[in-house]
């Protein structure tokens, strides 16, 4: 490897209100009171052997460059629970000055003085899961919340000082037509966020929606559902930088570019993934913490399985994100994140290219070449992923 890739921490808070009917995440609906204290204490614990794992690696002096805390709803705990949790990241690891720090929210549950007390914990971005301005697509949706109190989450957050803002939006929801797609669009842009994730509703498995399908736009309409929003993005000053992600300039969420540069991270909390690289072995490992919170919160160990990455296990991984981007990814990247040359992805990208899926752009900077998907290669994502797989 050509130097260690950049080091991130994701924390993962995995209750909520209720269970959405489309969401596959590992998120469980509260059904007793909140074990706040204990929580924390179970993810400093974690983090403690994570420091400790880190410490035996060839690059243990790697600042955090970002933080997400992630869920379920984040946003249940309260500020001081975020502070001794921020308190404790801090305490454990070199935090770069500039650290970006991000927090889920779920507009339902949230105040002014929640996102003041994060806020002074160290949060200094905001991802809230608006989905709809539509009421009658967010009852659909089964979300706990209304337009209004999305309204209201954005300007308590603007209040408490935190100004870089994502919001989630969803189309080809139930019943919606371009006209709807369009002013859910526009209503979401009056908000000003600084960020925005623009995403399909997809019936995932294990989901209510799976099991009980509700009647959503046929495809050649959610494709003009797609492609009128993206018009609407870019008009707005909104450059799409990833498959489903848009952002203004300086705006793009750095945490979610180093897992699409297939930098290092460690995950903490219940059903966290991390991973991890080691130059002086060229090791490059996966961990994966115990997913239900209550076997977690019980556990002396959180760890439930390891993996080591064999190059092929590299290969498939590095593509599977790399080419979420639109701008691609240099060779130098490439080895410096997986210690592979690119002559390993080299039959992937050829395949690749005579689909029209990938192209080579000589840029004449230090390290020329990039290789990017092409609009088919994002449009057919799973079929440019598909290449590199043994």
């Amino acid at each position: 490897m050509i130097g260690p890739p950049p080091l991130a921490l994701y924390v993962h808070l995995p209750w909520c209100v209720r269970k959405c009917p489309y969401c596959d995440f590992n998120s469980h609906a509260l059904r007793e009171g909140l074990p706040e204290a204990a929580y924390i204490d179970a993810l400093l614990r974690d983090l403690e052997a994570e420091r400790v794992r880190v410490a035996t690696t060839a690059d243990r002096d790697r600042p955090l460059i970002s933080i997400f805390i992630g869920g379920g709803t984040p946003s249940l705990f309260s500020g001081a629970a975020m502070r001794r949790l921020l308190d404790g990241v801090r305490s454990r690891f070199v935090v770069a000055e500039d650290a970006e720090v991000t927090l889920e929210a779920n507009p339902g549950t949230v105040d002014a003085a929640h996102f003041a007390g994060y806020a002074e914990a160290g949060v200094n971005r905001l991802s809230i899961g608006v989905q709809s301005m539509s009421d009658r697509s967010l009852e659909r949706l089964g979300r706990i919340h209304a337009s209004a109190d999305a309204e209201r989450a954005v300007a308590a957050a603007r209040a408490a000082g935190i100004s870089n803002l994502n919001l989630d939006l969803m189309f080809a929801l139930p019943g919606q037509d371009l006209a709807a797609a369009r002013e859910d669009v526009q209503r979401l842009l009056a908000l000003a966020p600084t960020h925005l994730s623009y995403y399909e509703l997809t019936l995932e498995p294990n989901t209510a929606f799976h099991q009980q399908p509700p009647a959503l736009p046929d495809p050649d309409l959610a494709d003009a559902i797609q492609q009128q929003g993206f018009e609407q993005l870019a008009a707005a000053g909104f450059e799409r930088y990833e498959i489903s992600a848009f952002a203004r300039p300086g705006h793009r969420c750095r945490h979610n570019l180093n897992y699409w540069r297939f930098g290092d991270y460690l995950g903490i909390g219940a059903g966290a993934h991390g991973k991890l690289s080691d130059a002086r072995s060229g090791r490059v490992e996966r961990r994966v913490k115990r997913r239900h919170p209550t076997a977690y919160l019980e556990a002396d160990e959180p760890t439930s399985a390891v993996q080591t990455l064999s190059e092929q296990d590299l290969i498939e991984e590095f593509a599977l994100n790399a080419f979420r981007l639109v701008e691609g990814f240099t060779a130098a990247e490439l080895e410096r994140n997986t210690g592979l040359s690119a002559e390993a992805l080299a039959p992937g990208v050829r395949a690749a290219a005579e689909l029209g899926l990938v192209s080579r752009v000589d840029t004449g900077a230090a390290d020329p070449i990039v290789i990017r998907p092409t609009a088919r290669g994002l449009a057919f994502l799973n079929d440019l992923i598909a290449g590199f797989s043994a």
